[in-house]
């Protein structure tokens, strides 16, 4: 069993995020996975405002010490993102970027969503920031093309290949989850 960090990387009203992060959440759950769900409208983290270098770990706020706690007890990550004008969330920058010893050597991996891109330009403009924390990027993704067109009733409308390519992202993590943590320690 991994521990695996569910991210929802928007926090805009009426984000159809949610209903995808909730779907992922019941797959991960349902493949005995424990979760850590990480809605950052929930966490209402602050512009970052730590007076130190996040590298040195020496925080002083309490939402830091508390961020820092959840990040490092997960065993992988899923970020489920959309694309925000060719590119990624600011509230997930900044989630990212408040942390960094955390993150390194952690799997991770993405459900993107959006327009006709299905949220891959915001995927690719994150990728360098992934790569610059030490994280570790899983071969598999879950692309939700058109995905405002597949919320029903507040829920992800079923898709059999999603269902697959999810299932092949928690398996992908939980394979890399052990040796990663054998690496940070």
């Amino acid at each position: 069993m991994t521990r695996i960090m569910i991210i929802v990387g928007s926090v805009r009203p009426g984000r159809i995020g949610l209903p995808i992060a909730q779907w992922v959440r019941e797959s991960v759950e349902a493949a005995g996975h424990e979760v850590d769900f990480a809605d950052l409208a929930e966490i209402g983290l602050p512009f970052l405002d730590e007076p130190a270098h996040p590298a040195k770990k020496q925080y002083t706020q309490a939402h830091t010490i508390a961020w820092s706690e959840r990040v490092d007890a997960a065993g992988a990550v899923i970020l489920v993102t959309p694309e925000y004008n060719h590119s990624y969330s600011p509230a997930l920058k900044n989630a990212l970027d408040f942390l960094f010893r955390e993150w390194s050597r952690k799997p991770v991996a993405f459900v993107s969503y959006g327009g006709v891109s299905g949220g891959l330009r915001g995927v690719t403009a994150l990728e360098p920031v992934l790569l610059a924390l030490g994280m570790v990027r899983s071969t598999a993704d879950v692309i939700i093309p058109g995905a405002s067109r597949q919320i029903e009733d507040g829920a992800l409308a079923h898709d059999e290949s999603r269902e697959s390519a999810l299932q092949a992202v928690i398996d992908d993590l939980a394979s890399l989850a052990g040796p990663l943590a054998a690496l940070r320690t």
